[in-house]
């Protein structure tokens, strides 16, 4: 499911796993490449859709679940106020959700969600077994609550167009160019951030490094289900770790302190979140392949979903990924 290491790929094989490429990704051009090289035919599994170009093979759904909770859980480390257990040192969801029983968060708490899709879904299920409420996005702006809250923001609520004109949303997904970021009004009221959304790398960024360093700024801990490194999230500086989840950002010096520092935002990046709840997810995505992959796989594909997911095939891009010919070569 993850990528493979360039050393261990087999020349003239095909592999499905989830590369990191379709979006130029820069730090895994050299994987790109290696496939091509060893004429290897590539099937990403986030490049598997239906013929209406919605995705039939995700993990986001379990990502927003344990990002969420990971999120609650450095929360309760950050401001020393509570302890959950280690999701994938729980039996499954359901023990890990028993664990939310332990959340004492203050009354004036506030949680703000990026995102609108089964990443963000799934961190609500979790939000929905809490205490913690939800509100709409200008309540969560303007209205004082004496119990938690959460919002979920949509690109219409935390980006704006620069000539001011009113929000277009299939406008800005065809070209974001032209906006930018108003998540600074929900920095100044959060206490907790969840970011959950999808990201066009052509699109502003979300929050800067001088966001950040705001004297308004009230965010204490970041929970980058996403994942972008140096991204939108300016925070979200490296990817962490299963074994080792939270690191310290210094808005100030740019750079990565203890979680613990009292000048550091708090981050969690953990890129491979669903492998914390194995059963759970593995469940999900076993279904999920049988339902959509496996007859397609063995020739059954009368809709080409196997042929449109291969970035590559007889050691050259695919005409689905000719655009990613600059990125290969280095020139873009």
């Amino acid at each position: 499911v993850k990528e493979v290491p360039i050393e261990d790929l087999i020349p003239n094989k095909k592999y499905f796993f989830f590369s990191h490429t379709f979006k130029k990704q820069p730090y895994n051009r050299k994987l790109l490449q290696a496939i091509i090289r060893k004429n290897i035919q590539l099937i990403d599994w986030e490049t598997i859709t239906n013929v209406k170009g919605e995705r039939l093979i995700a993990f986001g759904r379990f990502a927003g679940i344990v990002g969420c909770y990971n999120g609650l859980l450095g929360y309760g480390i950050k401001n020393n106020s509570y302890a959950l257990k280690r999701a994938h040192l729980c039996e499954d969801r359901l023990e890990m959700e028993n664990e939310l029983a332990n959340l004492q968060l203050p009354t004036n708490f506030k949680l703000v969600i990026t995102g609108g899709g089964r990443v963000a879904g799934g961190a609500i299920e979790v939000l929905e077994k809490t205490n913690i409420k939800r509100v709409s996005p200008d309540e969560f702006l303007n209205g004082n609550f004496r119990y938690p809250v959460f919002t979920q923001l949509d690109v219409e609520d935390y980006f704006s167009r620069d000539d001011n004109n009113s929000f277009d949303k299939s406008a800005f997904f065809n070209n974001p160019s032209g906006h930018n970021s108003t998540f600074m009004n929900y920095a100044k009221k959060a206490n907790l951030y969840l970011a959950c959304h999808y990201w066009d790398n052509r699109s502003p960024l979300i929050f800067s490094r001088e966001d950040a360093k705001n004297p308004n700024w009230k965010i204490s801990v970041v929970a980058d289900v996403s994942c972008d490194i140096d991204g939108p999230v300016a925070s979200t500086i490296r990817p962490s770790t299963i074994a080792d989840p939270l690191y310290g950002y210094d808005p100030f010096t740019e750079k990565e302190v203890d979680f613990f520092d009292q000048n550091s935002i708090g981050v969690m990046a953990v890129d491979n979140l669903p492998c914390e709840l194995p059963k759970d997810a593995s469940t999900e995505f076993g279904k999920m392949f049988i339902e959509h992959v496996l007859e397609p796989l063995t020739g059954n594909d009368p809709d080409d979903i196997i042929f449109r997911a291969s970035e590559t095939m007889n050691g050259k891009l695919t005409p689905h990924f000719e655009h990613l010919q600059d990125y290969l070569e280095g020139k873009d």
